[in-house]
């Protein structure tokens, strides 16, 4: 090599161990541009695909790798980097050792990712049996029983109770790596919907998990004979299972049929080469190693191996033998797996998907935002808050669900979404144009705006409220939902229902509680007159107008701006006469009176302090409501004295 190909081969060793692994693998891939002699051609192909793999790019690496591998047999020394890399990513996805550097997007699925990707499968998760839009994270099979957590991904029920049981931690969520609202996953049901559906779609698949199932049970009675029974007519109708033949080479092996063993294990390998079963040895190895080891043995039959096996597996630390011999099965991964034609089966799921299947049974409607109760019942977002709203418990069995109605952290069920998107894309459509629609409705806040039916609210003024009645938790969560987080407050009336005038409230914050209660702060913004008295859904809404103060100049302003400062003085002096635990509870709760502003006419509704005033005056809310609807500032300021003068006359006499 020349000087120039030397100083950038050192440059690109510098990047790598800088851990700018994308510089590393462009400068490898330009110096292999012009490189003939096959030698140095896998050293520098060895050395890109390494760059690669550390930056998480495995799909690529593994293809590098399968290519040097064409040149010449790798050598265990070539995967030494690589071993380095996999078997510490394999230690990080279970929480082991630590690493120094941060893993990318994508990483933590380790080295079942990058194995799959290099042999052309589909991703983690697939199965290479066609329903890989149905298969469970952790045992990359088809979902049987499935179960849906808080975070809205759902696991096979066995797999998470193995998880809880076998590492002895909180469960965690294998795709969004959520452990912090699972709580004991013995309590979570199946999801009725989502396993219904799968029986129906898969009816082989879902009868050959129920024979596991029984087979497992009598595997658990030490009843041998008649759970390798159960899983030899399980194979029969699901002969691409990758997990019955593993489980029935556990059988075999507990029968000493050890060459069937060893078969069993070869084809799970063949159906699922880059799966990686949950169990882990103390060393923290993942079992799928063994499996390599296994097949190792099968093919290259040394007795030295075979000894050896069995020290590795109660001891395996990162020694030297250990190393090379899990170098020399990747080796025959690129040897072997990777020119074999992986398993393929078409699904049919779109063909025999029936929009009905996937209705809401509260609106009847196909599923918007489907979420999934703790006891296994799958609804609409918004039609399972509505039905929390009049009672905590699950529309469907009863079950209390009040803890989950306190959190209102309803995740959407990944799994049902991501399925209405991919196999009912107009449904969906249609679906969401609904919901928009429905949404634009009641955002508009001049046309069916809600209406609180309670006390006198006033621009400006706090007005705490306490929501317990089922139509109004359904009308705040909507103005929260389409983000105007507006409604209006009006007072009752015997013939209207209510009255002509009120005020827009914005809601400040929301505390809600166990039994479906809130408690809601906001403050008052603008006033309005009802122009026609609406009802929706069980609580009042109105078509309104806004009003605004009525703006004077010259004489009138001057008068104004006089009238104004004598009745602000007069109400200081009525506030200031308030006995000091009376005037700290106006405080407590309305905060100190507010002073006077710069700018006379500014505010469209006016002077802050008479709004806050009149809050804290002892009137009743028919005396009031007439302040609301006055326009003239001038006439509200001499209504106020009125009001003051009256309370001094009344405190003297």
């Amino acid at each position: 090599m020349g000087t120039e190909s030397e100083s950038m081969l050192e440059l690109a060793a510098e990047a790598f161990q800088s851990k700018n692994f994308e510089l590393a693998a462009d400068i490898y891939e330009c110096q292999l541009a012009g490189l003939g002699d096959p030698g140095s051609r896998q050293e520098l192909m060895v050395k890109r695909a390494d760059a690669l793999a550390f930056g998480g790019k495995f799909t690529e690496a593994f293809d590098v790798y399968r290519q040097a591998s064409e040149i010449e047999r790798l050598r265990p020394v070539h995967l030494a980097n690589l071993v380095d890399y996999l078997s510490g990513s394999i230690r990080r996805q279970d929480g082991g050792e630590s690493h120094n550097r941060s893993p990318r997007k994508g990483e933590e699925a380790g080295a079942a990712a990058a194995v799959a990707a290099a042999a052309g499968c589909p991703g983690v998760g697939a199965t290479g049996c066609g329903y890989e839009d149905f298969t469970c994270r952790i045992c990359l099979s088809f979902l049987f029983e499935p179960v849906t957590l808080p975070c809205g991904h759902c696991f096979c029920k066995k797999c998470l109770e193995r998880e809880r049981k076998e590492k002895e931690r909180p469960v965690m969520c294998k795709e969004c790596k959520d452990s912090s609202r699972v709580a004991d996953v013995q309590s979570y049901r199946v999801n009725v919907v989502l396993s219904n559906l799968l029986a129906k779609w898969f009816p082989t698949s879902h009868q050959a998990g129920q024979l596991r199932r029984e087979g497992n049970v009598l595997y658990a009675e030490r009843k041998m004979e008649e759970a390798l029974e159960k899983y030899n007519q399980a194979i029969l109708i699901a002969p691409m299972d990758h997990i019955l033949f593993s489980n029935r080479s556990q059988i075999h092996s507990s029968l000493k049929h050890y060459e069937k063993a060893l078969s069993d294990a070869e084809m799970a390998c063949r159906l699922m080469p880059h799966w990686s079963k949950v169990w882990q040895t103390n060393c923290g190895f993942d079992i799928y190693i063994y499996i390599y080891i296994y097949i190792y043995i099968l093919y290259i039959c040394d007795n030295q191996l075979v000894k050896f096996f069995g020290a590795c597996a109660q001891n395996m630390p990162s020694n030297t033998r250990t190393r090379s011999l899990f170098a020399a099965c990747l080796i025959l991964y690129f040897d072997y797996f990777l020119h074999s034609e992986p398993a393929a089966e078409a699904t049919g799921v779109g063909d025999t998907l029936d929009p009905t299947d996937m209705e809401c049974s509260l609106c009847m409607r196909l599923f918007y935002e489907p979420v999934t109760t703790p006891c296994g019942h799958t609804f609409c977002l918004q039609c399972l808050e509505r039905c929390l709203d009049h009672n905590p418990k699950c529309p469907l069995c009863k079950e209390e669900l009040s803890e989950y109605l306190v959190q209102r952290q309803y995740c959407k069920t990944v799994l049902m979404e991501n399925l209405i998107s991919k196999y009912l894309p107009s449904e969906l459509i249609e679906r969401q144009k609904i919901h928009q629609d429905e949404m634009a409705e009641l955002s508009n806040l001049n046309k069916n705006v809600p209406i609180f039916v309670c006390t006198m609210a006033f621009p400006t003024v706090p007005c705490p409220l306490h929501i317990f009645e089922p139509c109004y938790r359904l009308m705040i969560r909507r103005c929260i939902e389409t983000g105007t987080n507006c409604f209006g407050m009006c007072l009752g009336d015997d013939l209207k229902g209510f009255a002509d005038y009120g005020c827009l409230l914005e809601i400040q914050d929301v505390k809600f509680f166990s039994d479906g209660r809130s408690v809601v702060d906001t403050i008052g913004r603008r006033r309005f007159k009802v122009i026609k008295h609406r009802e929706k859904d069980g609580y009042n809404t109105a078509d309104i107008e806004y009003l605004e103060d009525v703006t004077v100049e010259g004489v009138a302003e001057r008068e104004l701006q006089s009238l104004h400062d004598t009745v602000y003085d007069q109400a200081l002096v009525w506030v200031n006469s308030l006995k000091s635990e009376q005037k700290d509870r106006i405080e407590g709760h309305f905060g100190p009176m507010p002073g006077k502003d710069p700018v006379l006419q500014t505010s469209p509704n006016g002077p802050s302090w008479c709004w806050w005033l009149l809050a804290v005056l002892p009137l009743e809310g028919r005396a009031q409501l007439p302040f609301l609807a006055l326009t003239s500032l001038k006439d509200r300021l001499s209504g106020i004295r009125k009001v003051l003068l009256f309370m001094a006359h009344s405190r003297h006499r």
